[in-house]
């Protein structure tokens, strides 16, 4: 395992990855790994889907430590940036990941306000004042010449522009997450820091394993233009991309990774 130093290019660097004990936050973490950065997963609990995804940034040659918090306690994002930069020294790009799907499906008029406000808190309240956190970090703290690229990184869902009215409270916290994006993006560009939105399509995860016999009829028909399923890889790549720079002249636009399931077709 790396000490986390390259040699001749300075320190390695670091991602900060919400929810990333399994799913779509596996994924980004492997594949941030496998770009050169150690990794600070961030969830609810350390379990074995935990230790295994931290297993698995020490096998890609990095390394992984683990901080518990819940992003919907805004009291804990202090701690939570804390330990990653107690941990790696510097936080030079935060996916936010982290969220929840509603507590059940069914008819709009028929929503809770415990379901809502649970979708709300999470997935827009603690990603907006995480990524606030993290953002005044990056401006107090510019990077040096020859530091990492520095990146926002906001995982959301084709759900920002597809309607479910089964899970309209859903919808609702992916759009919203569609224009802190763009405001992030915009305050943030002239101090050389990348926001970026990311919608991944259909993908294979726990959250989705619920409902993978519906979903494996749909994709067999044509749902979208790739008939299968989309892997936690396809988003981690798309991920270490944006991180590393790959894409600097781009700003919080957002990019799919769904097959094509957002594209009309007949």
């Amino acid at each position: 395992m790396s000490d986390g130093k390259e040699d001749g290019q300075g320190r390695a660097p670091v991602a900060l990855v919400t929810g990333g004990r399994r799913g779509i936050g596996r994924g980004c973490a492997y594949a941030l790994a496998e770009a050169g950065y150690d990794v600070m997963i961030n969830d609810l609990e350390r379990c074995a889907d935990a230790e295994e995804t931290l297993a698995g940034i020490e096998a890609r040659g990095r390394r992984g430590a683990f901080v518990r918090a819940d992003i919907s306690d805004l009291g804990s994002h202090a701690r939570l940036v804390d330990e990653a930069l107690a941990a790696f020294g510097a936080v030079d790009c935060l996916v936010n990941n982290a969220g929840v799907s509603v507590l059940s499906r069914g008819d709009l008029l028929d929503v809770t306000e415990e379901s809502y406000d649970r979708c709300l808190d999470t997935n827009l309240r603690g990603t907006f004042f995480l990524t606030q956190r993290v953002a005044r970090y990056m401006l107090e703290n510019p990077a040096a010449e020859g530091d990492p690229p520095r990146s926002i990184v906001v995982i959301s869902s084709v759900n920002a522009e597809i309607m479910a009215i089964t899970r309209g409270e859903y919808c609702l916290s992916k759009a919203a997450l569609a224009m802190l994006t763009k405001l992030f993006g915009i305050r943030l560009a002239d101090a050389g820091v990348g926001v970026y939105e990311v919608r991944p399509g259909i993908i294979r995860t726990p959250m989705t394993g619920p409902s993978a016999g519906r979903y494996d009829q749909e994709i067999a028909k044509g749902l979208s233009p790739v008939r299968r399923w989309g892997e936690i890889e396809d988003v981690g790549r798309v991920v270490a991309t944006l991180a590393t720079g790959g894409l600097p002249f781009s700003v919080a636009q957002p990019i799919y990774v769904d097959g094509g399931l957002v594209w009309r077709h007949f």
